[in-house]
């Protein structure tokens, strides 16, 4: 059919609307813009000549309900994490406590005392919520909150060292996701980089070299949770950093990364310092992430001294890195757990996870794999490792038992393909020719769900 008969043929919106099919499928003014959206791309598939031949008014009615449904379907949703990856980045990192969960949706349906004091009856600041808190788990004088920890790494260079050197070792040059990289972040707070030492080994005396009177503004180390140089290496500790930069009168600055208010050796994870350990070792300000190791929603958290602190909130980029009321809410909640070590362990996620026995991961998996039994051979308990993620602890491993599936239906990027397509979408891992579905990760709510879409998923001649 010639494209201008295609084009005088397509149905006027008007009859389009008055079809049954169409009638309660959302309001009236959301069928209409999804019926404009289809007949739209449908006028420019003809005129491109992709489209040959119109389709029927019931095929049309289905475009238009697919078009409502994909409309209705949020963009940012929940997934099921299988991967044994803790801190997934892509997948949002932590996990938050239920009751970081339940503060955040209480501020959000009503007003809140984000900047008001209700016991003076006058203005507030955003920062009082969690600094007391903050203070009290680190032992730091003061503390201050943004948005995510390269805006606190951006402010305190800037109101700390703007316009003069700031000393780091070569080894410590880190580089986080999204190419953000501490020679560009010190460019941007307009501090001049002073490398020292060499990749693998950097020494006080490199640091003493390197200080100017007129010149220096900052000494900075930066914790390489990402990244481990091993063999033949040397770093300055952070108490001799501290000592240096009193000797001097220079503040001692400490880019932590990830952050722990609670020791992990416990845990099995080791080269993970505490919040609390940098401060005690003479850090002067220590800065770290509120959605890695502390299992909270992203924040950049600062805690130091008073003086240095203050500088910050006075600084104009504080108010445009400032952190908002939901996170805040949020990091409140986490925050009052780690007042009870215990009940910190048993309630956040990340450290729940971290904590996890072998013995009992072992035990999840074979009530998972009870749940697959129609899969038959296809899957099998297996010994593997989870990993802790988000640039925390790379050479870090975690073992326990995972569920591998091998397919004989389809291929394994089918499988892996058909899972991500589920409602919410299960995220596996492939490794060693087989799909692994890893407890550490999941909610043990969610073992039915996923092995009802997983047996489904198994067989060729499923719809997907």
């Amino acid at each position: 059919m010639a494209q201008q008969e295609l084009l005088r043929q397509i149905p006027k919106m008007d009859e389009v609307l008055a079809r049954p099919k169409l009638s309660g499928a959302a309001s009236p003014a959301r069928v209409a813009l999804s019926a404009r959206e289809v007949l739209a791309r449908l006028r420019g598939n003809i005129l491109s000549g992709e489209c040959h031949r119109l389709p029927s008014l019931a095929e049309l009615d289905d475009m238009i309900l697919a078009e409502i449904a994909r409309e209705n379907t949020p963009s940012l949703r929940r997934v099921i994490n299988a991967t044994g990856v803790i801190l997934h980045t892509n997948l949002g990192r932590a996990p938050l406590a239920p009751q970081a969960v339940e503060a955040a949706c209480a501020v959000a349906s009503g007003y809140s005392t984000l900047e008001y004091d209700a016991e003076q009856g006058a203005r507030g600041s955003r920062h009082s919520h969690v600094a007391g808190l903050l203070t009290r788990l680190t032992g730091a004088e003061s503390a201050l909150v943004v948005n995510n920890n390269a805006a606190a790494v951006l402010l305190m260079l800037a109101a700390l060292a703007k316009g003069r050197e700031v000393i780091v070792s070569r080894g410590e040059l880190v580089e986080i996701g999204g190419s953000f990289r501490i020679p560009e972040v010190m460019e941007q707070s307009s501090c001049t980089l002073r490398e020292v030492g060499a990749t693998n080994r950097t020494r006080v005396s490199d640091y003493q070299k390197a200080i100017h009177p007129e010149k220096t503004g900052a000494l900075l180390k930066a914790h390489t949770s990402n990244y481990k140089i091993m063999g033949f290496t040397q770093e300055v500790s952070p108490s001799e950093l501290a000592a240096l930069g009193a000797e001097h009168g220079l503040p001692f600055l400490y880019d932590l990364g990830s952050g722990s208010l609670l020791p992990l050796s416990p845990f099995g994870v080791v080269d993970e310092p505490c919040v609390s350990e940098c401060i005690s070792a003479g850090a002067d300000v220590v800065c770290f992430s509120g959605d890695k190791l502390l299992g909270g929603p992203q924040a950049g958290i600062i805690v130091g001294k008073t003086a240095y602190i203050e500088k910050m909130k006075s600084h104009p980029l504080a108010r445009a890195l400032r952190i908002d009321k939901l996170t805040l809410a949020a990091l409140e909640a986490t925050l009052r757990l780690y007042l009870d070590p215990e009940l910190a362990a048993a309630q956040i996620p990340i450290l729940r996870m971290l904590s996890a026995s072998p013995a009992s991961l072992r035990e999840a998996a074979e009530k998972f794999a009870g749940l697959l039994a129609p899969a038959g051979e296809q899957v099998c308990l297996s010994e593997d490792a989870g990993q802790i993620g988000g640039g925390s602890a790379p050479t870090q491993l975690l073992p326990g038992t995972v569920i591998a599936v091998t397919p004989r239906a389809v291929s394994l990027t089918e499988l892996e393909r058909r899972l991500r397509s589920c409602q919410p979408a299960i995220i596996a891992r492939i490794a060693k020719e087989r799909l692994l579905i890893d407890p550490r990760t999941v909610d043990n709510t969610d073992f039915e769900y996923i092995a009802g879409r997983l047996c489904a998923a198994l067989e060729r001649e499923a719809n997907w």
